[in-house]
Parts: C-alpha cells; structure tokens; sequence
C-alpha cells in the first residue's frame, strides 16, 4: 500500500524519531543539572568528620561497656577464668617407682653433721682462648652425714654384768659415718661460665651428665670435712649417754659403755 510523502506519522512498527526541528531545539536548550545520587561523593558533607568522630566513640565506648560486663560476669563466677592459651604446661610421663630391696637395719644415729662446700672447677684446653673452650662451674653445695653405731655387730660377751647386779660393762663398735646426703634444694649453681664452642656443642648434643661430676666431686668434699669435724667423737659422747640413762633406769647404778677399734 502506498503513502503519501508529506505524511509522516509513527506506527507501530517504526516508531517516530527525531526531525530536524527537534534536533535544532534541542540543542538551543540549556542543559539540566544532573540530579544528585545517593552515591555521589563529589565533595564533602557538612558535619561529615563529626559524624566520623561520634561513630569511634560510640565504638570505643561498647567495646569498653563489653569489657566491665564480661569482668563483672567473671568475678561473680558464673564464667571460667580466662587462661593464656600458650601458658607452659609441664606433663608427669614417669613411671611407678620399682621396690628392689629392703634392709633391716640396727643404727643409732647419734650425731649428725650439716656442711655446705663451695666446688669451683674449670677445664680448658691448653694454648686455646678460653672464649673458644672454657668450661668453668662454681657449684654451692649443701648436704648431711650422720655418725651411727651398728649394734648388729655386738658380739656375745659384749654386755658384762656384775656379780653384784650393781654395774654394767657395754663394748660397742667404733661410730661409723654414713654416706654423704647431698641436699639437691640447697645446692645450687652459683656462675658457670663456657666457651664458644662447648656452647656449639650443647646445641648438637648436650651431655645430661655433666653435673653429675660436680655432684660427686662436692659429695667427696663434704665427706672429707665430716672425717675431720669430730663427727665421730660426739656420737660417741651421745650414744654413751644413752646407754647410761638406759641402764640407770633398769637399776644399775654403774654403767661403763667402751669402743672398739674401728
């Protein structure tokens, strides 16, 4: 079908576009502002940074509100205490101690003696600085020995008796001393000084035994002094006091306690 060519109207298939004369207008018109958007953030606000700094208070103050209500939860004991959850824990593997004999034994300490010994010990290596190989301990040890008589080792005929009931001869063994008991919770390492390389050779592999030796050289030490400190000498005294009362209390109004050589 045919149109005519002054008639130009819009269908609905090619709908109406701009002519000339609206091109012409449109660009004759101001153009519009572009509306603001709730995006836009062209330039600053008014009270833009006073709202920044009331919404940090009101955060510092509920994160400090949060802090008194959990402490105040946790002193009435309704939560748990808060623990370090890298706090060092120490684990107990050992095993059950092991019964391997049992002694009867018939001492009378009668004297014991306390002694506290300074070990100062270095070994170095000779023309070698002592920063390369030193090794130097100055240990304070404190241990006991006790002085005891074995009455297991009294014979017959060691308590004589009178013929008048009246008196009383005892022969006991010489006082004996014991073994040196070093006191591990009063001893103690008071400097220790070590080269370079013994340092580097604890990283590779340290020796688990290197205090033993001063252990054992103190207990020497402290065994020597008792030797020498008239230990022996008053569990003598003690023990003969002993015995007196002893008998005394039996009726014998005479007692004589004498030592053999040890």
């Amino acid at each position: 079908m045919a149109r005519d060519a002054d008639i130009n109207e819009p269908t609905r298939e090619f709908p109406g576009y701009p002519t000339g004369d609206d091109l012409k207008e449109r660009s004759t018109a101001a153009p519009e502002p572009p509306a603001d958007t709730p995006g836009d953030t062209g330039g600053p606000t008014p009270g833009g940074a006073g709202g920044a700094a009331r919404g940090l208070l009101l955060l510092l103050g509920a994160a400090a509100l949060a802090v008194v209500v959990l402490l105040g939860v946790q002193a009435t004991g309704f939560l748990p205490d808060f623990r370090n959850p890298f706090a060092k824990e120490q684990t107990d593997r050992s095993q059950p101690p092991l019964l391997k004999s049992i002694q009867d034994l018939s001492r009378y300490v009668a004297a014991e003696g306390n002694f506290q010994v300074v070990v100062d010990t270095q070994n170095d290596r000779r023309n070698v600085p002592d920063f390369l190989l030193n090794e130097r301990t100055l240990f304070v040890g404190a241990g006991s020995v006790e002085a005891y008589v074995d009455f297991a080792k009294i014979g017959e005929g060691a308590v004589v008796e009178s013929a008048d009931g009246t008196s009383v001869e005892i022969k006991l063994p010489a006082p004996q001393l014991g073994e040196t008991n070093l006191d591990l919770e009063k001893s103690y390492v008071f400097a220790e000084q070590r080269g370079l390389l013994n340092r580097l050779g604890d990283l590779v592999g340290n020796d688990p035994n290197r205090q033993q030796q001063v252990y054992q050289l103190a207990e020497e030490r402290i065994t020597a002094a008792a030797r020498d400190s008239g230990l022996s000498a008053r569990a003598e005294e003690n023990t003969r006091k002993m015995l007196e009362g002893l008998m005394r209390s039996l009726g014998y109004q005479r007692v004589t306690v004498t030592y053999t050589a040890p």
